[in-house]
């Protein structure tokens, strides 16, 4: 099957297939993004990250996609969180990002990898500098005594960068690389659409098959 999804034989559902169609599913993850962009009330990008660790439990959190590039989906965090840790020890992801105003999501697993340090730098420098001071100032996911000591913290390290925090070592960007990509649209009465892009690895080639809902 090729990237254009084909239309029922009566062509009744050609605008719905039109929904999915196209031969590259970054591109299509970009299009329905930048619809939601227009709908969703806030944090379009949002994604609910799923990792784990050595034992196996899995473990999801919220988190915002930055870049949808030509071969894999980034995201930025501290490497000394807990998903950093999880991440070290098993490099496999996996996320759904979902749109209520449309009525669609995005389903995405494979290996992770670092984003360059000038690709973090870039990022990290183009965040407003109280955030920037936020990411050097918490110790994520380790016990914190009070909101005045991670304030007082992040105010200590704007005031000896003097404004511009540089970005530490330990925060920077993560790749998924999918493998598999799947891609949901709402249906009435739960006749819903979906399409699962697979591959070997991340440089394979797609097959795309449609599933039942």
């Amino acid at each position: 099957m090729t990237g254009i999804v084909q239309r029922d034989a009566d062509g009744r559902n050609e605008a719905r297939d039109q929904l999915f169609s196209g031969n590259n599913p970054f591109d299509l993850t970009r299009r329905w993004l930048d619809e939601a962009w227009q709908s969703e009330p806030n944090d379009a990008n949002a994604i609910a990250l799923a990792t784990a660790g050595t034992d196996g439990l899995p473990n999801v959190r919220m988190v915002l996609l930055k870049e949808i590039e030509d071969g894999g989906y980034v995201f930025y965090t501290n490497s000394q969180s807990a998903k950093g840790g999880e991440l070290a020890a098993n490099g496999q992801a996996a996320f759904v990002m979902h749109w209520k105003t449309l009525g669609r999501q995005v389903r995405v697993r494979g290996p992770v990898e670092a984003v360059s340090a000038a690709q973090s730098d870039a990022y990290f420098n183009s965040r407003h500098p109280q955030s920037r001071a936020g990411a050097i100032a918490s110790e994520q996911s380790r016990p914190l005594d009070s909101r005045d000591r991670l304030v007082e913290d992040t105010r200590a390290v704007r005031e000896r960068h003097d404004d511009a925090p540089p970005r530490p070592d330990h925060w920077h960007g993560y790749r998924i690389m999918p493998v598999e990509i799947e891609f949901w649209a709402d249906g009435e009465h739960r006749l819903h659409d979906r399409f699962r892009w697979t591959r070997e690895a991340p440089q394979g080639d797609w097959t795309i098959t449609r599933l039942y809902p």
